[in-house]
């Protein structure tokens, strides 16, 4: 018996280190980071492009996911990222903003009006656009962009239906001046802060609403600490994925078309579970006690308009920026 134990032992110890010795063939162990649970599209789709990638590459790139905010915010993934600490990360276009502003290009208030209009800009002239900026500052970005979606207001006190519920509303936004320029703009008090920090701050009414995608709200389970949901659709953001460019031109050439490849297949499919569950979700909140309201956005976009905001944002921008934007959603203010 003691034989056998010892065999079974030794058999299990032999396997282990067969994957251990499998594993540790990998030419290139790359880390990415996101502040989504495990549970978000992104992450389900970035699990399946990993697993593919090590496939199809015969194992030579083993990409470790890192979700939840595991290696820190947003702030301090970027930083790890442009110092190479950490080789993907997918920061939400106004994260990036920090470093790259013409990023946040697409977050622009009340621009888009539906998903055909975001999809045909982002993988258009304004998502190329984008990513040549993000070049620019040490970062490689995959051509096509992770939906994030657009952004609802969710409030703990009253929803918003006019833009006088806004006013002195202690909002959440991300720490970027174009969201914290919005609401400033129509009469809330914006306050910027990572998303790590936002359930927390819900809680203990540091700030009385935030706003995100209905996907985020729930998968974050702000429905815990919060009552309203009100379907502005004021900005839509997505993710892009980008790699640290040392990193990725590390890659050899067939290898970067593998992960490239994948990727994008696997954000064409992420969009679509997400479209998905914007349908799900809003009738899952719903069960949770949340009442929805659905505003009329012209009264929010005229204010805007009467106040300045898109003449101050294109001299931000510059023209040619405004011009790639405009293409496809038509003339601001």
């Amino acid at each position: 018996m003691e034989f056998d134990r010892r065999s079974v032992l030794a058999g299990v110890a032999a396997w282990a280190g067969t994957g251990a010795r499998a594993r540790a063939k990998s030419r290139f162990v790359y880390k990415y980071g996101n502040n989504l649970p495990a549970t978000h599209p992104l992450n389900r789709r970035a699990r399946q492009a990993a697993d593919q990638i090590r496939k199809e590459t015969a194992g030579e790139l083993d990409i470790r996911i890192f979700p939840s905010n595991q290696l820190g915010g947003d702030t301090g993934m970027l930083n790890q990222l442009r110092a190479g600490a950490i080789e993907f990360f997918t920061p939400s276009s106004l994260a990036i903003a920090t470093l790259v502003p013409a990023a946040a290009i697409n977050a622009v208030g009340f621009a888009f009006r539906d998903y055909q209009t975001v999809w045909a800009a982002m993988d258009g002239d304004l998502g190329g656009f984008i990513a040549s900026e993000v070049e620019k500052a040490g970062l490689h970005m995959m051509p096509r962009v992770w939906d994030n979606g657009f952004r609802q207001i969710t409030t703990s006190r009253r929803p918003v239906l006019t833009p006088a519920d806004l006013s002195g509303l202690k909002i959440r936004v991300p720490v970027s001046s174009l969201p914290i320029s919005l609401f400033r703009t129509l009469g809330g008090t914006p306050t910027g802060m990572q998303f790590s920090e936002v359930y927390t701050a819900l809680q203990t009414h540091v700030v009385d609403g935030q706003e995100n995608p209905l996907p985020i709200i729930d998968t974050a389970k702000l429905y815990e600490v919060q009552n309203y949901i009100s379907c502005t659709n004021h900005i839509w953001d997505g993710y892009l994925f980008v790699a640290n460019s040392a990193a990725w031109y590390r890659l050899p050439k067939d290898i970067r078309a593998v992960a490239e490849t994948v990727l994008n297949t696997c954000c064409v499919a992420q969009r679509a579970d997400v479209a998905a569950l914007n349908v799900s979700v809003r009738a899952a909140l719903s069960a949770r006690h949340m009442t929805f309201a659905d505003p009329d956005p012209a009264p929010f976009k005229k204010i805007l308009i009467e106040r300045g905001f898109y003449r101050h944002w294109r001299e931000i921008f510059g023209d040619a920026a405004w011009r790639h934007l405009e293409r496809y959603v038509g003339r601001l203010g």
